[in-house]
């Protein structure tokens, strides 16, 4: 406890005192998550969606890969695009292994399944009245698709408060594709672990509790968003 106590008091004058290194990599972890998540969501939602209230053959098994890719270990995506990357590997010459795009492409990788499985089931707890209502008022796929995600935006929203927080937390698959090189594409999770191998605890505190901070604050904007209330009107062309 009186090594904690120690570190800790070390730590915290970091944290206020502007050092370099902490943020750079404060900005690239918030880079790193914000891009991540939004590739994620942009990708992800129109799978989530097609899954949820799509009606064709193979559906089923489709959502159960997506419920199953939740429990994608990190570091196996970590490993599958690092055999991609490497020299030898199919997208070796785009030179991407140990640099920070790699570390970009591992977050969205990991955040992808949140967005998709958990669209897919938000959608899919609507009332199923909803969904024939608009079709019969003459919605189309992509009024529908509208519709559907303004009535499951508390589910979405989930969704991607979720993808946030693997793009903020992910350590492993970004440490085997981006190497986890000292000031350059490290994120806050990842620096933590760096410091942690090096005996630096006070800094490995210090970015911690950067980290914890960051989280709170994002994760705060979105959930007051996901509990901003405000129904919807079905405003679709009449059948002729």
């Amino acid at each position: 406890m009186r090594l904690w106590w120690e570190e800790l008091k070390v730590a915290v004058p970091l944290i206020f005192h502007g050092n370099p290194y902490l943020l750079s990599i404060i900005w690239f972890t918030v880079q790193v998550a914000v891009v991540a998540t939004v590739v994620a969501a942009a990708i992800g939602l129109p799978i989530g969606l097609t899954i949820g209230l799509g009606r064709f053959r193979g559906r089923r098994v489709l959502q159960i890969l997506a419920n199953a890719s939740l429990g994608l270990p990190p570091v196996l995506a970590g490993l599958f695009l690092f055999l991609l990357f490497v020299p030898q590997g199919p997208l070796g010459g785009y030179n991407l292994i140990l640099s920070k795009k790699a570390v970009f492409i591992a977050q969205t990788l990991l955040a992808l399944p949140y967005i998709v499985a958990l669209t897919a089931a938000a959608v899919q707890g609507l009332p199923p009245g909803l969904l024939a209502q608009a079709r019969a008022l003459g919605a189309g796929r992509a009024q529908l698709y509208a519709l559907a995600v303004r009535e499951a935006r508390i589910g979405v929203l989930a969704a991607v408060i979720a993808a946030l927080g693997s793009a903020l937390s992910e350590v492993g698959a970004i440490v085997i594709v981006g190497g986890n090189v000292y000031g350059f594409d490290q994120t806050l999770a990842s620096a933590i672990l760096f410091d942690a191998n090096a005996a630096r605890y006070a800094q490995a505190i210090a970015i911690g509790i950067v980290l914890i901070g960051l989280i709170l604050i994002l994760m705060g904007g979105l959930g007051v968003l996901q509990q901003r209330g405000g129904g919807i009107r079905l405003r679709f062309r009449s059948v002729t």
